[in-house]
């Protein structure tokens, strides 16, 4: 399987075993974008009187890399993508600053 191939079905995965979690009067909703390598998980619906609408998990691919723009897990998109095969050198820590970015065990760009 070639990288990009492997990078797409990672995202999809993790993406959908978050989607796959039960949560009560809310909807989860999984948009693969493969024409543009974008990938999102939002939540949405009703606590109470309280409209719930947001984003869990927002990546992309980006010259080869996976780039994690948002990450509302508790453990960690990054981690998921590793137990996938996804090396640590094709992730960026994108919602890091750029110069804090070097410091992680992740891609910088």
């Amino acid at each position: 399987m070639d990288r990009l191939k492997k990078q797409r079905e990672a995202i999809k995965k993790v993406l959908q075993e978050y989607a796959d979690l039960p949560r009560q009067n809310l909807r989860s909703e999984t948009i693969f974008d493969e024409k543009k390598d974008r990938y999102l998980l939002m939540i949405e619906g009703w606590e109470g009187i309280e409209r719930i609408h947001y984003c869990i998990g927002h990546l992309e691919i980006i010259n080869g890399k996976i780039w994690i723009q948002r990450d509302s897990t508790e453990d960690g998109i990054a981690t998921d993508l590793e137990r996938y095969g996804i090396a640590k050198s094709e992730i960026v820590l994108a919602f890091h600053e750029p110069e804090v970015r070097k410091y992680t065990e992740y891609a910088a760009a």
